[in-house]
């Protein structure tokens, strides 16, 4: 972020919404030095500079979404740091996580630092990158975990690579033991996924689509759960997408492993029935699953077991989703209607408002380890301004993303970010966009 001094801030009148501090309630909330000072009355030597109007609005830590394809460097005629970031901060994410596998992949400090490089130039979200776990991604060579963790990387993943060599596997953990890095895995057996591209079940039958099955993942996850079990390495499953696997990880929870996983928040809306007319911005990985998943993995949300949910953001040119379905890119973007979607959970019963907000906010820092996600004093004012009530319709006009692949097109979303601010800058309004 900028360097740039920022001034004090009051935002008045919103209902401030902290889940980590259980906190809900109507109040005036003070900012300082990119810092929250606090919360009710201002302190008495305080004079803000600015004052953000929020009645009627909620008034939340900064979402943190923990998948964000950048698409920089390697692959900027799908996106960008600067356009990317951009998109986040309008739907009040200001920490993103991106993963390794960029071009050149980052699996040495140079692209690390690039990213970084980028993402300050660009001045909006704070950009977290996860470093390869091993070189290249090819699963056979470990990278330089602890060059890594010096340039500045969040924890170490092989993005959807797979490890196939479970003693490759096996030294890698005990490599990020030695380093205290967390390794995030995305469970896919390669040849149980083979050339699949939906759900084995009867919509991929009745289409004629190579079948994914649900022993893909959690054949991995299985064998993942035995391996941190025997390592002790901090472990974060993500994007699950069968119910399965998750009663799996409650279970491995349950017994005491240290483990944590998140979900895709597509995988909480739609199944694979909603591929039946070959719509590719359906076209997932992993796929969409059965309505008996979708459901699975909302009770493991609304139970703790999945204590994160994030948008697995893809953006993709307009050529890469037009040809036939098994054929097309997988993927969508997925950052700007990752709120509403959220929100939309508690107003259908789901969980109540605090929790769905938990599971972009203290769930997802909590994993990382971060200090963010929270409204304490002191804390970092990193904060979504959230029109509760705001009714919009998402359309490719309106989307800031460089990619516009989303089968939500069309869809109504209620709920829609005011302002941002990321460490006490105003980085998003509403009212200047």
């Amino acid at each position: 972020m900028s360097k740039q001094k920022p001034i004090n801030i009051t935002i008045s009148g919103g209902r401030i919404i902290d889940p980590a501090n259980g906190v809900d309630k109507v109040a005036d909330l003070h900012i300082a030095d990119g810092k929250v000072l606090a919360e009710g009355k201002a302190p008495k030597d305080f004079k803000a500079g600015q004052t953000i109007d929020a009645n009627g609005c909620l008034v939340t830590p900064g979402l943190i979404d923990l998948s964000v394809h950048l698409r920089e460097p390697g692959y900027e005629h799908k996106g960008t740091i600067a356009s990317e970031t951009r998109a986040a901060v309008s739907a009040g994410v200001t920490t993103v996580i991106c993963p390794p596998d960029s071009d050149p992949i980052a699996d040495s400090a140079a692209v690390v630092e690039l990213i970084h490089r980028q993402a300050q130039a660009a001045g909006r979200a704070h950009v977290l990158p996860l470093g390869a776990l091993t070189k290249n991604l090819d699963g056979e060579q470990l990278s330089e975990m602890s060059t890594l963790k010096e340039a500045g990387v969040i924890g170490l993943s092989n993005a959807r690579r797979p490890v196939s060599n479970t003693l490759v596997l096996r030294r890698a953990m005990e490599y990020a033991v030695t380093h205290n890095m967390c390794v995030c895995l995305s469970a896919a057996d390669p040849w149980l996924a083979d050339k699949g591209v939906a759900h084995e079940g009867a919509v991929s039958t009745r289409l004629g689509l190579p079948g994914i099955p649900e022993a893909a993942e959690t054949v991995t996850v299985s064998r993942d759960l035995l391996l941190i079990e025997e390592t002790g390495v901090s472990a974060h499953f993500g994007r699950l997408s069968t119910a399965k696997a998750a009663q799996l990880i409650g279970r491995a929870q349950h017994d005491g492993l240290h483990i944590s996983a998140d979900v895709a928040i597509h995988q909480l809306y739609l199944t694979d029935i909603d591929i039946r007319n070959y719509d590719s911005n359906c076209h997932v990985n992993p796929p969409l699953r059965s309505q008996r998943d979708k459901d699975g993995l909302r009770d493991a949300v609304s139970k703790g077991v999945i204590k994160a949910i994030c948008s697995d953001h893809q953006p993709h040119e307009a050529d890469a989703k037009l040809m036939p379905f098994a054929e097309t890119e997988a993927g969508i973007s997925g950052l700007e209607t990752l709120l509403p979607l959220v929100l939309r959970l508690a107003d259908e019963g789901s969980m109540s408002l605090s929790d769905a907000l938990a599971t972009v906010t203290s769930g997802p820092a909590e994993i990382l380890g971060i200090e963010a996600g929270k409204l304490s004093v002191g804390a970092p004012a990193d904060i979504a301004i959230i029109d509760p009530d705001a009714s919009w319709f998402v359309s490719k006009d309106n989307l800031r993303s460089h990619g516009h692949n989303t089968p939500f097109l069309g869809w109504e979303m209620t709920g829609r970010t005011k302002h941002t601010l990321v460490d006490g800058q105003l980085v998003y309004s509403a009212d200047h966009d």
